[in-house]
């Protein structure tokens, strides 16, 4: 069940991930997160992945956040919240630990759920007709911890409060001045720059790319850094694809890196 509300759509090293319910602009339901979980986890362990894409499919929305009209019936009380949110942290969990790196394509509306999905992916590439917010002070409900901490590293604890307590939506221009998005290019541009950002990506050694996700994470948990940590950058001196990319270097070629 949902599995086509979440498509993987393959091209070479790159894999495209959509949410996928356009007739309801692609708002979020609890098939549709357990699915996006358990897709990120599939293509985190594929090594074959250089980069994935996460877009909304059509071209008015990214993910204008959960489907109210589902609450009802899956989010009526606290006990079934518990329960949606174990499907939806582990969603959230498996946008934060995959390993490859994961650039957000963004039209339109991203508010709610759908800038949480924003907030966990590495890169934020979206249209000027960008719309942003958590306006959930208007449904009488509380982000989780885990959102707002989500929110807090993507720009910063005063941005993510004047979200939470304004509900305020925003545009792309504000949302990039707040941190929000990474870049911000015409709407007619935005699939063209998100895709050219992940080919960038996928260009470079992917081994590396991944190095830097797992430092992150590690800088995210605070604490001292230790001579185990420092050492975890070492070894990629050993690696094949270190041996390429400094003989491409100084033979002025590309290097075709094997991810080894």
């Amino acid at each position: 069940m949902g599995n086509d509300l979440i498509l993987t759509q393959r091209d070479g090293d790159i894999v495209t991930v959509v949410l996928n319910r356009p007739h309801k602009l692609n708002a979020l339901t609890k098939p549709m997160w357990q699915r996006l979980g358990e897709a990120m986890r599939e293509l985190s362990s594929d090594d074959l992945v250089r980069c994935i894409v996460v877009r909304g499919a059509g071209d008015k929305s990214f993910a204008p956040g959960n489907d109210i009209s589902e609450f009802e019936s899956t989010r009526a009380t606290s006990a079934q919240a518990r329960e949606y949110g174990h499907v939806h942290h582990e969603a959230l969990a498996a946008l934060y630990e995959c390993r490859h790196p994961v650039v957000a394509l963004i039209k339109g509306i991203c508010v709610g759920g759908g800038l949480e999905i924003a907030s966990l992916c590495d890169l934020r590439i979206c249209g000027s007709s960008g719309r942003f917010g958590i306006p959930i002070n208007k449904l009488g409900l509380s982000a989780g911890v885990a959102e707002i901490q989500a929110l807090v590293r993507m720009s910063s604890r005063a941005v993510a409060l004047e979200l939470l307590l304004e509900g305020r939506v925003i545009g792309a221009q504000e949302a990039y001045q707040k941190g929000l998005v990474t870049r911000v290019v015409p709407d007619e541009k935005v699939e063209e720059e998100a895709y050219a950002t992940a080919r960038r990506i996928a260009d470079g050694a992917p081994l590396v790319a991944r190095l830097h996700k797992q430092f992150m994470r590690r800088l995210d948990e605070g604490g001292p850094i230790t001579p185990a940590d420092i050492d975890l950058a070492y070894p990629c001196y050993d690696t094949e694809d270190f041996k390429t990319g400094y003989r491409a270097f100084l033979a002025k070629t590309k290097p075709e890196f094997k991810g080894r």
